[in-house]
Parts: structure tokens; sequence; C-alpha cells
């Protein structure tokens, strides 16, 4: 049966109401009064937050006919200005598949004033005349091509309406993942000189350190909690954001950003940061043309290597989600929720996987990764916020970006007896075609990276 949550009403919910925007906002939970407890309760049971960012996907293209979700609704065409006609979406059995263009005026002609109906006409652009010029943006993926996937999304919780934090490609959105905003600053030593933008300075040789705001690791180590940024061998600069930011350097929190390597050996100990992110490489994440059973297999060892050490599984949180739509078709138009003018953008996967997850929920509520932090904020920062009392001010709009931020405690029960461990085969039989390399031998690749859990 399919779990509805009712939600406290309140200022938050007045001011969303005020704003005209559709996401479901509760009230900020009140921490346990009294004396220290002799175990943790509620949200604090949580000691590990892991978030997992793959790469380009939409939710209609992973669970499209995930049954009871919002997915793909029947009779959709979408038009084809080069063919003419229009196109359905298809079953694609595909391990590798095509995506479609995913800058701004992209993501602006695929939403289209709300009738998302622009995914095939923008990744025709480049069509020749007199071409046969093959799209695959309106093809999607059902269980049997990635199994394990549904599981976990049958067996813990599964995110209907997280949308990406901005109307652009992966250089914000894992700006968005760690600091709740994307800018370009004109003086980075002056956070206050930093203008809100969805197509911000790559960090390269020339610019070393270009983001001057403030992301989560400066209040992070301010309260003195621990934190690691992993990154897959071969993750690209684009993927890497944190040694941009000019406060991780005034902390000298460069070191924490580590091997994935490190992250399988510390799982293993015991002795994983409070705050782990992982950044995959091109080969491990998803994006077009990346195989599709390389990136589930890659996932699939990050969480069995949490599931395989009691002590951590006990006491985490994995958010699992997509940095961006890849071009691809999803037919729930991000337009009723837009906190300022950077985002939100098109709907992604996302699921939550924890001992306390509520089995097989399917969420409907709204979320972007401002939910992730504000998770991380709540349970690990007494609710303090990076906003214009965390020490550095910015002009970032973080108050509403904050206040409507989805909760996502309601994806938790933290009274329930703790779930079990659920390791998967990183390889399980799909009807993907062709697999090449074959998953097996993909991960013998990777030994060194992934660990062997």
């Amino acid at each position: 049966m399919r779990l509805r949550l009712v939600l406290a009403a309140g200022s938050i919910a007045a001011l969303v109401a005020t704003l005209g925007l559709g996401a479901d906002v509760q009230a900020q939970r009140a921490p346990s009064g009294g004396p220290a407890a002799s175990a943790p309760s509620g949200i604090h049971k949580i000691k590990h937050v892991i978030v997992i960012l793959q790469e380009n996907r939409t939710f209609d293209s992973y669970f499209g006919t995930f049954p009871h979700a919002d997915g793909i609704p029947p009779g959709v065409c979408v038009h084809d200005p080069f063919h003419g006609g229009c196109v359905k979406p298809f079953v694609d059995h595909n391990d590798s598949n095509k995506g479609g263009p995913h800058m701004h005026r992209n993501y602006v002609a695929d939403v289209n004033g709300g009738k998302m109906d622009g995914f095939v006409g923008q990744a025709e652009l480049k069509c020749k005349p007199g071409s046969k010029c093959k799209t695959e943006v309106m093809g999607f993926h059902v269980q049997s091509d990635i199994p394990n996937y549904w599981k976990y999304a049958q067996n813990f919780v599964l995110d209907e309406h997280m949308f990406e934090p901005v109307h652009s490609w992966s250089v914000p959105s894992h700006m968005y993942e760690v600091s709740a905003w994307s800018a370009t600053c004109s003086h980075p030593k002056r956070p206050m000189s930093c203008v809100g933008t969805d197509e911000p300075l790559v960090r390269s040789a020339a610019h070393p350190t270009p983001y001057g705001w403030t992301d989560l690791t400066w209040l992070l180590h301010k309260h003195g909690v621990r934190w690691g940024y992993y990154l897959d061998r071969g993750a690209p600069v684009i993927w890497n954001p944190l040694p941009g930011f000019v406060d991780v350097h005034l902390d000298g929190q460069e070191g924490n950003v580590k091997p994935l390597s490190k992250f399988f050996s510390q799982a293993s100990s015991g002795t994983l940061p409070a705050v782990s992110w992982i950044s995959p490489s091109q080969k491990d994440s998803e994006h077009p043309p990346a195989l599709v059973s390389t990136g589930q297999a890659y996932v699939t060892k990050i969480i069995n290597a949490v599931m395989s050490n009691k002590s951590i599984w006990d006491s985490s949180a994995i958010f699992l989600t997509w940095d961006d739509w890849g071009g691809l078709y999803d037919h729930v138009s991000p337009l009723p929720h837009q906190p300022d003018t950077l985002g939100y953008g098109i709907r992604v996967p996302a699921m939550v996987i924890s001992p306390f997850a509520r089995k097989g929920f399917l969420d409907p509520n709204v979320y972007s990764f401002d939910s992730y932090l504000r998770f991380i904020e709540d349970d690990f920062l007494g609710g303090a916020r990076i906003d214009n009392s965390d020490g550095r001010p910015d002009p970032r709009p973080t108050p509403v970006r904050e206040a409507l931020a989805g909760d996502l405690t309601r994806d938790f029960n933290f009274s329930q007896a703790p779930l079990p461990p659920m390791k998967l085969n990183p390889c399980p039989k799909t009807t993907l075609v062709p697999p090449n390399p074959g998953c097996t031998r993909t991960i013998a690749l990777h030994a060194s990276t992934w660990g062997d859990t």
C-alpha cells in the first residue's frame, strides 16, 4: 500500500502559499529536550550520511514504469521537428544510451512553458538535412534492465519528486550538492562579490579557487564534524568542486578530498566520517554513453561496503541520486516548484537507503539537493544553516531555499526495528544489450578503486 504523510502547517507553509509553489514543506522538528539520553534518538540515530551522485538520468528514464509512481502517462508523444510527427516513449534495453544537450537554453526548450515537449527537437539540433537522425531521449529502462536500483526502491524509499537544483548541467548541480548555490565571483576572496548563475566558471589551473561563497564544509569544520569527498579514479574536475572553494583552503581542509579507495577502507574499519560525498569517473557515472550496467555495479559496490560493516550500516543514511536530466525525457514540469531564478530543474531519480528508511515508501513530496544539506545540518549542526549567519555573508537567496527545502526525515521511521542490510550482486542478470565490456570484467578492472567487498 502506498503511504502518504500529513504535514504540519505553519509559517513555512504560508511562505510556500505566498510564493505560489507546490513544494510540500514540513516545519522543522524540534530536537528532544531534557538530559542527555543513553542512546541517540530521532534523526541523531544517523551518524553517517553518504551522498552518492550519479549522472544524467531522469525519473521517467529509470522509474517511469515503477508501480504506482508518477511515471510516464499513457498517450504521450513528443513533437519531432526534424522527421515530422512525434516520438512516443519506448523501452530501450541498450546498455549505452545517447542523451541530449542539457545547458540552460536546452532546459528552457525541453520544458517549453510546462508542456515538456522539447526533448526530441533539442536532441536533433545537430542533425544534418537529408540524414536519418536517430535520437534516444524518449527511451526508458525497465526493472529487468536495472534490477538492483529497483530493489533498492522497493525495499527502502523512492523519492518520486526529486528535482535537480538548477536549470543546467553538472557543474552548477555539483555546486548545489555541497553549497546550495552556484555563482560567479568577481573577487573570490570577497563572498559578497558573487552573483548567482547556472553556468558558472569551471575551476582550472588559471582559476584554481574561483568559488568565494560558503559551502557546507565551512560549518562542518566550525562544529568539529568530520567530512570526506571521495573521488572515483579518473573523476573529472567538473564533478569535484570543493577544491575550488576559498573556504576549504582557509580551513586547511583540502586533504578531505580523497580517492574512493579510502572510502572503502574507512567503511571496512568503521571510521567513515559523519558526511561523505561520492563522485564517479566517466566510466562509472551512467553519463551517456557510459554503460548503465557499469554504473549500477559501481553504486552497488559502494552500498554493499556500507552494509558490510554492522556499526556503519546501523547508523547510516545513503542518499542516491543523479545530478541532472542529461536531455532525457521526463513528463513532470518543474515550473510549479521554483524557489528562485536558478531552480528547480528537471526531475531526477532519488532513493533513501537506511536501516531506518520506511520500507517500500514511495514518497510524493517535492525535494531538491537542498534537502540533503538540510538533513545534514539538522542532524549534525543543530539546525545551523549556510546563510548570512554562518560568518561569511554572501548574496545567496538561501532564506527562501532553506524554508522550502523538503524535510527528508519523512522518509525515515526512527522507531522501527532497523532494516537488515540487503547486499546485492553487482552484476545481476539483466536485459541490457550489449553488456560490453561485461560487468564482471569491469569490476575486475576497478578492483583497486572499488575495493573488494
